[in-house]
């Protein structure tokens, strides 16, 4: 009994005091004879080319990338209540959301509808995330208007099937750690600047004024210009929805499952009611609303995305399309990547997230997007937020959300022609209340001040000078600070004396030292080498795990000019790799200077090398 409850789970090999102490021998030469071996192994290509091609064809890799064979054979049939209810309410959320963002961005209403299933469907498959819902969104829609608004349908789809195709090729290759280079505050900061702009956008259709400009200053431009044209009962019926959406959000948490779900469907009901109160007035031959106006019926054409296209009684050629396109072909990709890693990572719940696979998802989603002519898409992080709250179990909800739109297009499309303009504004704007970040700056100023700057500055560009530009300014102001905090390194300075009382000086730095800080490294030691006199300066390598060959030529010049000056150098306790890498540049030079061990023996070097 004793023998199988104390067995251990690896073999165990005995062997005599004699034989282990052969083996410990034996370890320490294998050991010393590495420690003189300091040549740079490159790893073997061969193995590691068919490790990653053979990952391609294996049940694992299927089961990676198509996530559906997950979770499809262990869904249980009391989820498909739960999934259908989510994806109506989502679906309820989003008619009224896509017909405004396809007026957002300057192209006829039906193309929000578009926008608004293919990628629920596609999701559906390659999705990993249970909440997220892909569809048109705020910010993609502003970010077409920028581009595409005077150009035509043709450019918003084409630039639908680009940016899939970007962002599949950052998925394939593995390239979703870029994200990692937009911080909390550049996120918050564009993300703030972006429903600011939005509403800003939003305010001319709210009063009824004339004007498509939904950039933030141009905006208001032409408010002011236009505040004398505002239309009463078109300002009166937008201000009361922005009201109801509000009340009916605070009922979230009242009234049980009737709260609940008004709060959910309140979008809906909002649209819907305008609808109603415009057609009402439109049978007693009045017509006090701006109305959305005719919405093309039925389904959308299935083809390839428009390679070519006709402005101005001119043919254009792809390459001519995306020329004008410009810089949009990266932007919408990268903001596209960022919402939709950001909503993924909010609705984790700590858990690690494959962001590979939902980079290939959202592709994908963009790709098959764009045959059904739909404008570029992205995880929306409100309709995110209303599945979850409906309690959705799978990405199966998506598909109850796809069919519901697809029976929109073919069933209601009269019914938007009534939908005030007023009213889909005031959907906008109360949406955009939550998106902007006062909390986030907040955090920012209590955690780190210092990180306030790329907030505003991020925030205040993206308002004045558009949200592509505003991003990149931020992202290139972020990585400015972490290129300054790498090249000034922290220098811990200490003086000690031997037993037999000769001074020497320890300087520690706190990080990798790199071409971009190793200057300042040796202009702070010399600096401190004459300050204190001392003549024995020992480099405490205790906290440099890496030090590229700049660093290593730098750090010869500075043995060679504290030498010219009479000092003597030793450098303690550096790891194996970094010693090596100084070895390979001047081995009679630095091999002599590393020293191991502790203070005693650290005591005793400095004493040995002090001696004449």
């Amino acid at each position: 009994m004793f023998d199988s409850e104390l067995k251990p789970q690896t073999e165990v090999c005995c062997m005599t005091i004699s034989e282990l102490i052969e083996h410990k021998q034996r370890q320490r030469n294998d050991n010393a004879d590495a420690e003189d071996d300091c040549r740079e192994k490159f790893p073997s290509v061969g193995p590691i080319l068919s490790s990653k091609l053979g990952g391609f064809c294996n049940r694992k890799f299927l089961l990676k990338r198509l996530p559906i064979l997950q979770w499809l054979p262990e869904y249980e049939l009391n989820y498909l209540v739960e999934d259908i209810v989510a994806g109506l309410s989502v679906g309820l959320t989003v008619i009224p959301q896509g017909i405004a963002f396809a007026v957002m961005a300057n192209l006829e209403p039906q193309y929000g509808l578009y926008s608004a299933f293919m990628g629920c469907f596609v999701y559906c498959v390659f999705g990993s995330c249970k909440d997220l819902t892909i569809g048109p969104t705020a910010i993609m829609a502003l970010m077409v208007q920028v581009y595409v608004g005077s150009l035509g349908a043709d450019f918003a789809i084409l630039l639908t099937f680009l940016t899939g195709c970007i962002i599949l090729m950052f998925g394939l290759l593995n390239l979703g750690f870029l994200v990692q280079f937009i911080s909390m505050p550049v996120t918050a900061g564009f993300t703030s600047a972006a429903a600011i702009t939005i509403a800003s956008g939003q305010v001319k259709s709210l009063l009824g004024l004339p004007g498509r400009s939904n950039e933030f200053v141009h905006s208001w431009i032409n408010v002011y210009q236009h505040i004398g044209e505002t239309k009463l009962w078109d300002a009166v019926l937008g201000i009361v929805t922005i009201v109801v959406l509000l009340v009916l959000r605070s009922f979230r948490g009242k009234w049980s499952a009737v709260g609940k779900y008004l709060a959910l469907a309140r979008n809906a009901v909002v649209v819907i009611g305008g609808a109603a109160l415009a057609y009402y007035f439109s049978t007693a031959g009045c017509n006090p609303f701006s109305l959305t106006g005719t919405v093309t019926p039925g389904l959308p054409p299935v083809g390839l995305p428009p390679f070519t296209t006709v402005l101005n009684n001119q043919t254009i050629g792809f390459s001519e399309m995306t020329s004008k396109l410009g810089s949009s072909i990266i932007a919408l990709p990268l903001i596209a990547i960022l919402e939709t890693i950001a909503i993924v990572k909010a609705f984790s719940k700590g858990k690690s997230i494959d962001a590979t696979q939902e980079l290939v998802a959202l592709g994908m989603c963009n790709i098959f997007g764009s045959i059904v002519s739909s404008m570029p898409v992205t995880g929306s992080f409100t309709r995110s937020a209303v599945n979850n709250n409906s309690g959705v179990r799978t990405p199966l909800g998506g598909i109850a959300t796809g069919i519901l739109v697809l029976l929109s297009l073919g069933l209601l499309t009269d019914t938007f022609y009534f939908i005030p303009k007023s009213v889909l504004a005031g959907v906008m704007i109360a949406a955009m209340f939550f998106m902007v970040e006062f909390h986030a700056a907040v955090e920012i100023w209590r955690t780190k001040k210092v990180d306030i700057i790329p907030f505003i500055v991020t925030l205040v560009s993206c308002l004045l000078l558009g949200l592509e530009y505003g991003m990149l300014i931020g992202i290139a102001l972020n990585i400015c600070f972490v290129l300054y905090m790498t090249s000034r390194p922290k220098i811990d300075q200490a003086l000690l004396r031997t037993r037999s009382g000769i001074e020497a000086m320890v300087v520690r730095p706190d990080q990798s030292l790199i071409y971009s800080s190793i200057e300042y490294l040796k202009h702070e030691i010399v600096k401190m080498t004459d300050k204190t006199q001392v003549a024995t300066v020992i480099i405490d390598g205790s906290n440099v795990s890496y030090v590229d060959s700049t660093a290593a030529k730098i750090f010869s010049s500075i043995v060679e000019e504290l030498a010219m000056r009479g000092r003597t150098v030793l450098l303690w306790n550096w790891n194996r790799s970094v010693r090596c890498t100084m070895i390979r540049l001047n081995k009679e030079q630095f091999y002599p200077l590393f020293k191991q061990g502790s203070l005693e023996q650290l005591d005793k070097e400095v004493c040995n090398e002090s001696v004449p």
